[in-house]
């Protein structure tokens, strides 16, 4: 007689809000503070500065209402892992996992991670990145990278005790983000300059490079698209992590209906609050100023305008809670793939293993670890290019999905259709193949890292499947 052991099975406990507070604080980290600096030294006017955003919140808004179709025929954790395996084979979703977890999301925890400790410094300045701990050679660690990586590990304890645990973290953190940056928002308006706004908007279609001087470069058509691509990493990566309630799928109550509606309404949210925070900041800064801001942010200074001196302050600590919550959102739903990957024979078998709480704790702690390493290695900006890239590689494969499986099960339930399809999902295709094709060209430094490490996943992906049939093989029937 075959003994079958107790099968513990994920918990439903999360409804729309819990979903629809998942994409927006997985999204909402440190970007929108910070990202504009750079954006504006590449494209040089108010005008390219909010079209960048337009653009990435547009792309963002596709992608979502396109996987929609996709959550809503696989209901189940593992979200974009799944349907890349569904759409293509087990080697495209095991690369896409691989990357998920070496660089895409451990790269964005620890690189969220880092913003935080770097803005609790502005409160507490012995945790600062200047307080060097330890040096041997070129290496050292600093007391900001230790709070980093604190951060991380409590997160993830949290995480272990229940899914219910990191919803209510989760939902708190990010309504009273989302309330904050409202906030800024309205009163940043409240002290509109109406002689620097009409500084940064005369020529605002004037594309050009803004150097850290002053001097201003133009741009001929092949540079300007260099420089569209080049700005765009920094929106792309603010807006990165919609798809983590994809991920939860399995724990969501009403899967079909919920996860489609929480990408459409996350996403909507914070497209609306970046595009309003960067009209903004051009209503109280004028261009030199953001693209000169001390260590690029933004916020902080355009809180100054707004607040005064205690606008440091303010800003320090809503960075501190955004950041907070984001790492919590990314933490909760990245360790799902890992799970599903493991119940494919793709990743180690323990991850595939819920704990007494419900929750695949093995994978949360080796998705700490790797994310705690980072932090130790790389810059925020060499971490935000590599996994820019990277990302959307997989967002264009994964929408093309819908198309082959389109074709390959044309009567498979549809609880949900892609909206606009087939035009909008080929238009997000289009553009994101354009920006990596751009990104290859002006920035191989940081781009060619990540394609590398998708390919190293290949050899991986043969030697998993290899032990595997040796299992199958020498274990008795």
């Amino acid at each position: 007689m075959e003994h079958t052991p107790e099968k513990k099975e994920m918990k439903h406990e999360l409804g729309l809000l819990d979903g629809t507070m998942l994409v927006a604080g997985s999204m909402i980290g440190s970007g929108i503070f910070i990202v504009s600096a750079d954006i504006i030294r590449h494209v040089g006017s108010a005008g390219w500065l909010i079209a960048i955003w337009l653009l990435t919140g547009f792309m963002t808004l596709t992608a979502a209402v396109s996987y929609g179709e996709l959550s809503a025929m696989f209901p189940k954790a593992g979200g974009q892992y799944v349907y890349l395996k569904e759409a293509y084979n087990k080697l495209i979703a095991f690369l896409y996992g691989w990357s998920f977890f070496a660089v895409i999301q451990t790269g964005t925890i620890a690189a969220v991670g880092v913003a935080f400790s770097k803005f609790t410094a502005y409160l507490i300045p012995a945790v600062s990145e200047d307080n060097i701990l330890f040096q041997a050679g070129n290496f050292h660690i600093s007391a900001a990278q230790i709070v980093s990586i604190v951060l991380i590990i409590l997160l993830t304890y949290i995480n272990t005790r229940g899914v219910k645990t990191g919803k209510i973290i989760q939902t708190t953190f990010t309504l009273t983000k989302l309330a904050s940056l409202f906030g800024l928002i309205i009163f940043g308006f409240i002290m509109f300059k109406g002689d620097v706004w009409h500084a940064n908007w005369t020529n605002a279609w004037d594309i050009h490079s803004l150097s850290t001087t002053g001097t201003v470069a133009g741009l001929g058509i092949t540079a300007a698209l260099g420089a569209i691509a080049a700005s765009m990493v920094g929106s792309i990566f603010s807006s990165d992590a919609w798809n983590s309630v994809t991920f939860i799928a399995g724990e969501m109550k009403n899967p079909q209906r919920n996860v489609g509606l929480s990408l459409f309404l996350g996403t909507l949210i914070v497209t609306l609050i970046y595009v309003s925070a960067n009209v903004m900041y051009t209503a109280v800064l004028p261009l030199h100023d953001i693209a000169n801001a001390e260590k690029d942010r933004v916020a902080v200074a355009a809180s100054h305008v707004i607040f005064g001196n205690v606008g440091t302050v303010v800003i320090a600590l809503m960075i501190m809670v955004s950041t907070f919550g984001c790492n919590n959102g990314l933490i909760l739903a990245g360790a799902r793939v890992y799970y599903t990957m493991a119940k494919d024979g793709l990743f180690f078998k323990r991850t595939g293993t819920l704990n007494e709480n419900a929750v695949p704790e093995f994978g949360l702690w080796i998705q700490c670890l790797v994310a705690s390493l980072l932090c130790l290695s790389g810059r925020y900006g060499d971490l935000l290019d590599m996994i820019s890239f990277v990302v959307v590689i997989f967002y264009v494969l994964t929408i093309l999905g819908i198309y082959i499986l389109r074709i390959k099960r044309p009567d498979a339930p549809r609880p949900y259709k892609a909206f606009g399809y087939p035009i909008l999902p080929a238009i997000y295709v289009i553009m994101g193949l354009t920006f990596c094709v751009l990104l290859i060209i002006y920035k191989p430094e940081f781009t060619w890292p990540g394609f590398i490490i998708v390919l190293i996943g290949i050899p991986i992906y043969y030697i998993s499947q290899r032990n595997v049939k040796e299992e199958v093989y020498e274990s008795p029937v």
